[in-house]
């Protein structure tokens, strides 16, 4: 009991460092412009790539589905963090070979963009699969019975619900990519974790830096989590407005 007392005297008589955080506040705006602009190039990839995932998934013809369920099963049953290596230890030596790149050529953030970008699209195949499916039947037929092939079905039909319906799901897996970018410290890229992570070193202020970073991922996911929620209602309303 001596022990504990006295560890939590010292924590309550701890002096928060203001300077440790304003003073690296340049560096770590430096590193939230790299991991909004990895999660952003990822979303856009990762959904362009599950769209076309997606309807190969549903495809009727074995040799294009099936690649693409072993492609979508195997990202995602292997951890992020082992992607990410894959792509920072074993690529670079790959491009370097196949492209004639010399040693000096920076590829980490390319890399990571690809990787990011080829794991979130095995996830947003799934959730646009499920919007597809969602959508009833008689529309498709519908379409059929106006004229429109099955490509123009998809394109004016189809796909505009279903990923409007989905929109929600689509964002919120956003959100967890915007929380998974931090795992490119394992790669050296100093995203804004990273940037806390090498300050809060040079300065011995892990306390003060790591509770404002946890600070600052609670309030973006917090508000873009609720903004998802917001529209979800929103198009819950809608729907029910149309049906009545």
């Amino acid at each position: 009991m001596g022990l504990d007392s006295r560890i939590f005297g010292e924590a309550l008589m701890y002096e928060f460092d203001w300077d440790a955080i304003s003073s690296v506040l340049p560096i770590l705006g430096k590193g939230m412009m790299l991991t909004l602009k990895l999660t952003g190039v990822a979303v856009l990839a990762g959904i362009t790539g599950g769209v076309l995932l997606a309807l190969l998934r549903l495809s009727a013809i074995p040799v294009l589905s099936w690649p693409v369920i072993m492609y979508i099963n195997f990202f995602r049953s292997v951890p992020l963090v082992m992607v990410l290596l894959g792509f920072f230890l074993l690529a670079p030596a790959w491009a370097r070979h196949i492209f004639g790149l010399p040693d000096n050529v920076e590829m980490r953030l390319p890399l990571a963009m690809v990787g990011f970008s080829l794991f979130e699209a095995a996830y947003y195949a799934e959730i646009i699969r499920a919007g597809i499916q969602g959508i009833r039947k008689t529309q498709v037929q519908a379409a059929y019975a106006l004229g429109l092939d099955y490509a123009q079905t998809m394109r004016w039909v189809v796909l505009p619900q279903a990923l409007r319906n989905m929109l929600p799901v689509l964002l919120t897996q956003a959100i967890i990519l915007f929380q998974d970018t931090s795992l490119v410290y394992v790669g050296g890229l100093l995203d804004f974790f990273g940037t806390v992570y090498t300050a809060a070193n040079n300065r011995h202020a892990y306390v003060e830096l790591f509770i404002f970073s946890g600070l600052i991922y609670f309030l973006l996911c917090f508000a873009a989590s609720y903004g998802v929620g917001c529209l979800q209602t929103r198009f819950v309303n809608t729907g029910n407005s149309l049906q009545q």
